[in-house]
C-alpha cells in the first residue's frame, strides 16, 4: 500500500453553486458527512500515513476542517495564488509526495466497497515494473450521479485506451495509483491529468482495475440526494 496520497481538492465547484458561495465543494456534507472525508476515511482505513491535499477556494474554511483529522496525516498544498488544475495540482505537490508510488483520489467521488477494500485491491495489483498508473474503474451499472458517459476501455491484459463515441467501457472512478517518474518533464502551470494518462497510454503502462462495489459522484446540488438515497440503500447512511 503507498504510504502517501493526492487528495485533489482545490477545485471552484461552480456547478454546485449556489452551495459552494459560501462552502468549498469539498466540505459539502453527502449523508451527513463532508464529501472529501469519505474519501479520506477510506484512505484512514488503508492505512496510507499522509494525504497531501491541495486548497484554493475558500482556503481558511478547508484548512480548518483539515486540521481536525488525525489520521491520515494532512498535508496542504496551497494553491489559493493560482489554480493549477488536477496534472498542475500534482506536479506542484511532488516534492511532499515523494520518489514512490502514490495514490491519487479526486475529492468528489468516493465508492462503497462490496466484500474487499477497494484500494487494497488496488494495491495488490500495483506492478511498478508493467505500469505508470493503475486505475480504479467503475462500471455505469453500479454508479449513481454519473452522466452515462463512458472514459476508457480495458483489454483482456487489463491495458486501457480513451472510449470512443458509442462504445461501451468504464467510467474514470476518481482514484489510481501512479510512479511519479511519469511526471519528469510535465510543466509546472495548470493543466488536466489527461496529459499524463495520455502519455501513459502511448506507452502501454496505462492499466485498469474494475470497482467492486458501488461508485457515487456528487457534482450538482441535484446530485445529492440520488447520492444519499444511494447510500441508504447500501447500509452505509441511516
Amino acid at each position: 500500500m503507498p504510504q502517501k496520497a493526492m487528495m485533489l481538492a482545490a477545485g471552484l465547484g461552480t456547478r454546485m453553486r449556489p452551495l459552494t458561495e459560501t462552502t468549498p465543494k469539498p466540505l459539502v456534507p453527502v449523508a451527513g458527512k463532508p464529501l472529501i472525508d469519505w474519501g479520506l476515511d477510506a484512505l484512514q482505513r488503508a492505512g496510507v500515513a499522509e494525504a497531501v491535499v491541495n486548497i484554493h477556494h475558500l482556503p481558511d474554511l478547508m484548512t480548518a476542517h483539515l486540521g481536525r483529522r488525525t489520521a491520515p496525516r494532512i498535508t496542504i498544498s496551497d494553491e489559493r495564488d493560482m489554480l493549477l488544475d488536477s496534472g498542475g495540482g500534482v506536479v506542484k505537490a511532488l516534492p511532499l509526495l515523494g520518489m514512490e508510488p502514490f495514490l491519487v483520489l479526486n475529492a468528489d467521488t468516493f465508492w462503497i466497497d462490496r466484500s474487499e477494500p477497494n484500494l487494497g485491491r488496488l494495491a495488490l495489483a500495483w506492478d511498478v515494473a508493467r505500469m505508470d498508473i493503475l486505475m480504479l474503474l467503475a462500471d455505469p451499472a453500479s454508479a449513481t450521479g454519473h452522466t452515462g458517459k463512458v472514459d476508457f476501455t480495458m483489454d483482456e491484459e487489463g491495458r486501457l485506451k480513451r472510449a470512443r463515441n458509442g462504445e461501451g467501457g468504464f467510467i474514470y472512478a476518481g482514484a489510481f495509483i501512479v510512479h511519479p517518474r511519469l511526471f519528469a518533464g510535465a510543466p509546472a502551470g495548470p493543466h488536466s491529468l489527461n496529459m499524463q494518462f495520455d502519455q501513459a497510454a502511448a506507452s502501454g503502462r496505462f492499466f485498469g482495475l474494475p470497482l467492486d462495489g458501488h461508485w457515487i459522484t456528487v457534482g450538482t446540488p441535484g446530485a445529492i440526494a440520488p447520492a444519499e438515497a444511494a447510500l441508504r440503500r447500501l447500509g452505509a447512511a441511516p
